[in-house]
């Protein structure tokens, strides 16, 4: 139970909550992935209304369908991480890729649609025994056997070393090994073959946010961000981008930066209920505890049960004294 501190405002004795509640934030912030991309003809069009299923792979087997914009655009958030088939359809014509997808990693998936079935646009196809080894190596990663995957991913790179998701996928199992100078080189490597990869700039602020390095997280979540489409939540962009980044500029204590992002984010998706939570803190922080008690009752009625309900409660108790 939070308690007012007599002869002090209240909002020095919140901001100790505030404070303590920083560092945690991280891995809660971490939770779905986002994939979006551009579904074009043979002849480099953009395609309109073709329906886009997104099928995660393995024994938690889940379907998501969207449908492409007149842009021949698509998005898809909240997805969790996984391996997933990507299929664009339209007329007879399809387009079938596989790709990873990490937490807090937005990825870039474009489609040509063929009548054979093709992948990505613009990149060639996997040869099998390329395929066959990225496909090993997710399985070691999902499995958490990382030093296996780590080599299956390298054995990869050695039959294409352009393979970006090679160096993103060992750049996330560096992370889970808890070897940030091997993960950010992997990281790095994967920005030098690909230089819009968002989820290589996602696991670079990951590891900088863990290693304390809150400006250069900051600066690398930013880039995934602007990557990830999401710097304009009134062009539809992504809250999960927003509110990481929020996350960590909130960790690196650039409180007013923070909140602007945690705003975003509700504007993007007035359901993201952490992000509510967080606006919740940031206000309370500056000295708005009517503006916070509104957010924290918004995270009430999204997530009952939520990871934070009980701090919630007990703050809206506590605000409304």
């Amino acid at each position: 139970m939070v308690r007012r501190l007599t002869g002090r405002p209240m909002w020095l004795s919140m901001f100790a909550v505030v404070a303590a509640l920083a560092v945690a934030l991280p891995a809660a912030a971490q939770t779905t992935a986002m994939i979006k991309g551009v579904v074009k003809d043979d002849k480099g069009q953009p395609v309109e209304n073709a329906k886009v299923s997104i099928d995660l792979q393995g024994g938690t087997a889940r379907h998501f369908e969207t449908k492409t914009n007149k842009k021949g655009e698509y998005t898809q958030i909240g997805l969790p991480p996984g391996q997933y088939k990507v299929t664009a359809e339209k007329d007879k014509l399809i387009a079938v890729i596989n790709i990873p997808l990490r937490a807090a990693a937005p990825v870039t998936a474009d489609l040509s649609l063929t009548a054979g079935g093709g992948g990505a646009a613009g990149a060639p196809a996997m040869s099998a025994a390329l395929k066959k080894s990225f496909d090993e190596g997710l399985a070691f990663s999902n499995e958490g056997k990382h030093d296996e995957a780590i080599a299956k991913f390298n054995e990869a790179i050695g039959i294409n070393a352009k393979c970006n998701d090679c160096y993103d996928n060992i750049g996330y199992s560096y992370t889970q090994k808890k070897d940030y100078d091997k993960a950010e080189e992997a990281y790095k490597k994967a920005i030098e073959v690909r230089a819009d990869d968002a989820a290589a700039y996602s696991g670079l602020a990951n590891i900088y946010n863990a290693q304390r390095k809150f400006d250069d997280a900051a600066k690398a979540s930013a880039k995934a961000t602007e990557l990830a489409g999401a710097k304009s939540p009134m062009a539809g962009g992504d809250a999960d981008a927003l509110y990481n980044q929020g996350v960590i500029l909130w960790n690196g204590g650039k409180i007013a930066d923070a909140k602007k992002a945690f705003q975003d984010a509700v504007a993007a998706n007035p359901n993201h209920a952490e992000a509510h939570f967080q606006l919740g803190m940031a206000l309370v922080n500056e000295g708005n505890m009517a503006g916070a008690v509104g957010e924290f009752e918004s995270y009430l009625k999204l997530a009952p049960s939520g990871p934070n309900a009980t701090t919630a409660k007990a703050m809206v108790d506590q605000l409304k004294k």
